[in-house]
Formats: C-alpha cells, sequence, structure tokens
C-alpha cells in the first residue's frame, strides 16, 4: 500500500496537476476536486492509482474515492500542492461557474439541503441516541425505566431538545452555508420557536399580525424548511446592507436591519411555505411507500448501496431527513436504506468466510471494522463488492430479502441515526415492541441472506 504522501502524489499528477485545480476539499472518503479542464483526465487511470477505491464524477466534481484516510491525504495534497484547506478554500479560490440548466437548478437546491443538513448529523444523532433509551428500556420495552423516575424524565427531554430546536441549528447551519452571520441565523430560528409565538400557535382561532401583515400560525419546533428557505434569502439581505451601508455604521446597522427585514419574510412567508413543503414531502414519501408496496420498499433496499454510489442517494435521503424532522418517523427511504448497510455485512463476512489469501482477508476486515463501527461504508462498497462484482449478487440479493420482510411488516424509523453503522438499528426504536422485532429479523435476514449468496457465488481474488 502506498504511502498517504505517494497517493496525494499520484492522484493530483493524474487529475492534470496543481495548475489544473481550480478547487479541492474532501468528505469522509473522497477528495472532491474542481478543475479547469477535464479533458485528458481519465478516470480509469486514476482508479489503478494504489490507494484509490474508486472515481465518481457528479455536481460538477470529480471525487477521487480514498476511504478512511483520506483526511491524511488531503494534507499531504494540500502541502505538495499548496491549496489552501477547506475554509480558505471556499474563501480563496474561484469556484467554476456552471451553466444554468435544469438538472444543475436541482442539484443546487439539494447540495443547499445537504449543506445545511450534514453539520447536524453529530446532533441528530446524539439526539437520537437520548431519545433512544427511555424508549427501550421504559415500558414500551424492557421495562426497567419506570415513567415517573428523574431518569426517564431526564432523557426524555434531553432527546427531544435537539428535535425541538432544529430550527435555531438550522439558523446557524443555514448561515453558515448561505454565507450570512450564523448568529443571526441562530437569533431568527429562536425567534420563530419563541414559547409566545408557539402558544399563539396552540390557540385554536389565533391571530396575528407582523408589522400589518397578516401570519399564518403553525408551531415551528421540529421542522427544517422554514429556515433552510429563511437563512438562504437572509444572506442576499446581508449582503445588499454590507454593500450599500457606510463602513462606520455598518457593524449594527447591518445585523439589525438584516434581522428587521427578515422577520416579516420569515414569520408571514418562508416559515408558512416552508412548513407547507414539509408537509408536501411527507405526503409525497407515503405516498411512494403506498404505491410501491413491499416489493418498491426491497428495491431500495437492494438497490441503495449503488445509488450511493452514483451519487443518486441524495434526492432520497434528503426527502427523508425533512420528513422524519416534520412528521416524526419514516416508513420508506431510511427504513429500507438502513437494511442495505445490514446487506453490507452479510456481504462481507461471506467474503471473509470464502477467501483464501490473508491479505484479502485482513482488507475485507478492516471494511468490515470501518462500516460496521465507523459507518463508513464506501471502502467496502469500491474496495470489494464493485471491485470484484460477484459480491454485487450479495449485496441485492440480501438488501431485496431484507427488504422484503421489512416492507411486508411495515417496519418505521423514528430516530434520525445518519450514521450508517450498527447504531443505525436503533433507529426503528419508538414505535411499538412489534417494530423493532420484525426489524431484527429483517436485518437478521439481510445479514444471512448477503453472506450465504456471497459464499456460494465466491469471487475472484486475482480480479482487480
Amino acid at each position: 500500500m502506498s504511502s498517504n504522501r505517494q497517493i496525494a502524489e499520484n492522484v493530483l499528477k493524474a487529475v492534470g496537476g496543481k495548475e489544473n485545480v481550480s478547487m479541492v476539499t474532501h468528505c469522509m472518503t473522497r477528495l472532491r476536486f474542481n478543475l479547469k479542464k477535464t479533458e485528458g483526465v481519465s478516470a480509469d487511470e486514476v482508479k489503478k492509482i494504489d490507494g484509490v477505491l474508486s472515481v465518481v464524477e457528479a455536481g460538477g466534481q470529480f471525487q477521487v474515492v480514498i476511504g478512511t484516510n483520506v483526511s491524511k491525504v488531503y494534507n499531504e495534497l494540500c502541502e505538495i500542492g499548496g491549496f489552501a484547506k477547506q475554509k480558505a478554500v471556499e474563501e480563496n479560490l474561484d469556484k467554476p461557474k456552471e451553466k444554468l440548466t435544469v438538472k444543475g437548478f436541482f442539484n443546487g437546491i439539494l447540495n443547499g439541503v445537504a449543506g445545511c443538513m450534514t453539520p447536524l448529523i453529530p446532533l441528530l444523532l446524539v439526539a437520537g441516541l437520548l431519545k433512544m433509551i427511555p424508549t427501550l428500556f421504559g415500558p414500551a420495552c424492557v421495562g426497567i425505566l419506570d415513567p415517573e423516575s428523574d431518569l426517564y424524565t431526564l432523557f426524555t427531554f434531553l432527546g427531544d431538545t435537539g428535535f425541538y430546536f432544529l430550527p435555531v441549528a438550522l439558523g446557524y447551519t443555514g448561515a453558515k452555508k448561505f454565507g450570512a452571520t450564523p448568529i443571526l441565523g441562530i437569533l431568527l430560528g429562536a425567534m420563530l420557536i419563541h414559547p409566545t409565538f408557539a402558544a399563539m400557535a396552540a390557540t385554536e382561532g389565533a391571530t396575528f399580525t407582523v408589522f400589518g401583515i397578516p401570519c399564518v400560525l403553525h408551531d415551528y419546533n421540529s421542522t427544517v424548511v422554514p429556515m433552510i428557505l429563511a437563512t438562504w434569502f437572509m444572506g442576499y439581505v446581508e449582503r445588499f446592507f454590507k454593500k450599500y451601508i457606510p463602513e462606520s455604521l455598518t457593524t449594527v446597522f447591518t445585523p439589525f436591519l438584516t434581522i428587521v427585514v427578515m422577520i416579516p419574510l420569515t414569520f408571514c412567508f418562508f416559515g408558512p411555505v416552508g412548513y407547507w413543503i414539509g408537509d408536501l414531502i411527507g405526503n409525497l414519501l407515503n405516498g411512494l411507500h403506498d404505491v410501491a408496496g413491499p416489493i418498491g420498499f426491497a428495491l431500495v433496499a437492494a438497490l441503495w448501496s449503488f445509488l450511493l454510489a452514483c451519487g443518486m442517494h441524495l434526492v432520497l435521503i434528503t426527502l427523508a431527513f425533512v420528513n422524519i424532522g416534520t412528521v416524526g418517523y419514516d416508513n420508506f427511504v431510511l427504513a429500507a436504506s438502513a437494511l442495505a448497510g445490514f446487506a453490507t455485512y452479510g456481504v462481507l463476512l461471506g467474503g471473509f468466510i470464502r477467501a483464501k489469501r490473508k491479505d484479502t482477508k485482513s482488507q475485507i476486515l478492516a471494511y468490515f471494522i470501518a462500516n460496521f463501527l465507523g459507518g463508513v461504508g464506501e471502502p467496502a462498497l469500491y474496495g470489494f463488492i464493485l471491485k470484484y462484482k460477484k459480491p454485487m449478487l450479495g449485496q441485492v440479493a440480501g438488501g431485496f430479502a431484507g427488504g422484503l420482510v421489512g416492507g411486508l411488516a411495515g417496519i418505521t424509523v423514528y430516530q434520525l441515526s445518519p450514521a450508517m453503522n450498527f447504531l443505525n438499528f436503533l433507529g426503528y426504536v419508538g414505535g411499538s415492541v412489534s417494530n423493532v422485532v420484525w426489524a431484527a429479523i429483517s436485518a437478521a435476514v439481510a445479514v444471512v441472506v448477503g453472506c450465504i449468496v456471497t459464499i456460494v457465488f465466491g469471487f475472484d481474488e486475482e480480479e482487480a
């Protein structure tokens, strides 16, 4: 295996050198390049580099899949190429302007939503786990926590906190994503869920105006879309005032006037429109679930890993994130996609059993640990399943079998656990005991079928 520096040198050379790079950043597993020219850059040649798992060209980026050591390779790459890291890259390097197309427009929307939601993953994961404790150990499941106990009450409101104050957190991430001042985003989100406004929204027949403008009353706690829309527009408003207010006055009047403008826009327009969009998305997903039925559920589980590899999962996962933040559960996308992860565990287990070479076994074991504990599935997908091809049969069969059982049982996810490791199973906790039992059975079926199919069909260890 090449060193991180050697990987960085080889990749940089293969993409045309530092002169051809206008922007480079990274995510959990990929180096993400914006290239000035793509002519002459061969994805197949980059894939041959030792230490590179795959290449994905999506969203106007040339994405090189490295794996869990991507941050170390990225640091070496920045040192070799003289690139500024992450935030400095976004501020100092110009991203090439893309021609506006329908596809680009919708990609921009999805990227904006993902940019707001992705930084919230730690919050959602922790809140989901805290919320899961009273559900799992309370009377609905294990029954060792008394609902009247302080401990039960503590974990209940601690878990609810992360979801209740979601508009405040989105005020921060949204403002950061769209170029506004984050603290103003926090303030705007807090205004939207203030107890006085929430009490009016809960009062039947209550009316309210903002600066004389009629306001449709909604309870915005746990909502997603309203603050994404509001912070997006706030970025333009704040930049407008920064441009025209004299430097000596901007410190006071830019934030004040930005919020004054955003108050009626948020309460009277972006809030109600975002609330309506959230409901629409929920109805859309529920409609897809009803139309697709168990077979559709099984197909999502079977093909999820490949949707992920192509970057086509973003639409579905974005809708599911909004849906669970709005209605509190998801019985389609998140419920099915989690089973794809369990099918992957089975495929890796079957590959480990079937493999004959020690180095292959050690690689598969490393992929399993990264996936099962770290929630990073791309090394397994690119380094084993797609690399050897035949394990794809186990992935599809395991996902479909587990998904079919789960679809027939109507399993539902109640907690947001975006880290796709074994803890993702806890997302099924929150409804009935039978939901957890059937989710466990579905996951077990996905693991067993994925394992058996991989053992039966095998793979060529000499194949690259």
